[in-house]
């Protein structure tokens, strides 16, 4: 059997501390948490940067390394910083050699990193070895040369040579969610299909439970299946908390792709053993025929600023589209006009934000609103047209009129300057799967001693 500690779905999230100490207590032979994700959007991968706090990092990643220690077992984290990007793999690892001079501890640390040259990916392209992702498009050298960043994914092989080292902590740049709970089981010849299947399950800790905040499960692997178990008060799982994870950033409920194959649960048998565990056999673990990793890359998208309004009138809240509709036709006139530009050379929106502001044309739900927030979007190639463009933008939000005949209307402007610039902004441009000939081509694994 191989028993995994997973304290939480990501670091920066917080964990139930107790029912870490239940964790440690029971002895895991690895503690695994996983780092960030693309959620947030791409200017994270961008930037190269980690959405969470310094200090909440700091705080959980040290009671980690805390709990390593007690329980004699390595740590590991996948897609740290957010991203994975190399340079927030770097920033994890300096927070980490930080933690353990100040609390007089020693650790071998396994560096896995999963950035891509540009160059390197662009001869894979070239030699029929990059292909898409449904529904991305096709990629050129050129789109490859825009990418700021470029990081594959990780698979268990790669987490595992970075534990067979010896390492006390792993820290891996871009991975797959699953990998960092797979790759231990899979290594000490557990079930392959529950491997995979409880690493899914198991892979933002107890939002598989009926507590889903509270972060802490263990996920115990066999040689036949796996069993889940929430480690905080009131936490329980179900077969239907359990199972309906598979649907969990998951566009298929039986079949998830990973480096190397892909999990059937199509077979899936879910048991409650008692009112908090339950016991899953019958997955498959399909191998493939090529040996392929997942390519997320992101680029410069121009400039971007946002303004906010508020409308409380009821007439212009009921005519709240009307009203923009007519704003963005007279302001983008004018910025084409005035500022000699080509239509394409920006692009304006306004947002209903209570009314439609997610959904846009397709939202199919409807009802009176007391107040309407407007949100204006600015968005050029250059810092410069951008705020001319918003500063355009800004007089129409506070005073433009339905009809030409009426009073002028004031509206309400929540922050003084109006026009909010976002900076540089970013966009995915990478959806696709590189073929490798050997799991470890793409990624490089260093290990340092600090004492």
């Amino acid at each position: 059997m191989v028993r995994v500690l997973v304290p939480s779905g990501a670091l920066g999230l917080g964990y139930d501390r107790t029912a870490l100490q239940r964790g440690v207590a029971a002895g895991p032979d690895i503690i695994a948490i996983d780092g960030g994700s693309t959620d947030s959007g791409p200017s994270y991968l961008g930037r190269g940067v980690s959405k969470y706090s310094r200090g909440s990092t700091k705080i959980e990643w040290a009671g980690l390394i805390e709990a390593r220690q007690e329980a004699g077992c390595p740590l590991v984290i996948g897609t740290a910083g957010t991203c994975g990007a190399d340079s927030a793999v770097d920033w994890l690892v300096g927070i980490t050699e930080e933690i353990l001079r100040e609390t007089g501890r020693t650790a071998t640390i396994a560096v896995l990193k999963s950035g891509q040259p540009a160059d390197v990916v662009q001869q894979a392209l070239a030699g029929g070895r990059v292909t898409p992702l449904h529904p991305a498009p096709e990629i050129s050298a050129e789109v490859l040369d825009d990418c700021t960043n470029i990081v594959a994914l990780a698979g268990a092989e790669q987490i595992n040579a970075a534990l067979e080292t010896g390492a006390d902590i792993v820290i891996a740049g871009r991975t797959t969610d699953t990998a960092i709970i797979a790759a231990l089981p899979l290594a000490r010849g557990c079930h392959a299909g529950a491997a995979w299947h409880g690493a899914k399950i198991g892979e933002c800790g107890a939002l598989c439970a009926t507590n889903p905040q509270s972060g802490v499960i263990l996920v115990d692997f066999d040689d036949t299946g796996f069993t889940i178990t929430p480690l905080a008060d009131g936490a329980q799982a179900t077969p239907h908390t359990v199972s309906a994870h598979m649907l969990y950033e998951n566009s298929d409920p039986f079949i998830l792709y990973e480096p190397g194959g892909h999990l059937d649960v199509t077979g899936a048998q879910y048991e409650a053993l008692d009112p908090a565990r339950v016991r899953v056999t019958g997955s498959d673990w399909v191998v493939a025929e090529r040996y392929t990793v997942k390519l997320e890359g992101a680029r410069r998208a121009g400039f971007q600023s946002v303004l906010l309004t508020l409308l409380r009138d009821r007439r212009y809240v009921e005519n709240a589209q009307a009203w923009c509709d007519d704003i963005l036709a007279k302001c983008r006139a004018k910025a084409e006009q005035r500022l000699g530009l080509a239509p394409e050379a920006f692009d304006l929106e306004l947002r209903i934000i209570g009314r439609n502001a997610t959904l846009g044309d397709i939202e199919n739900r409807g009802g009176e609103a007391a107040e309407l927030g407007v949100l204006g979007i600015v968005t050029a190639d250059t810092a410069d047209l951008v705020d001319e463009v918003a500063k355009m933008l800004n007089p129409y939000l506070l005073h433009h009129p339905l009809t030409v005949a009426e009073e002028q209307p004031t509206f309400a402007f929540p922050f003084s300057p109006a026009d909010i610039p976002r900076g540089e902004i970013y966009e995915f441009c990478l959806n696709h799967v590189m073929q490798l000939d050997d799991p470890m081509q793409a990624f490089r694994l260093e290990v340092r001693e600090v004492a």
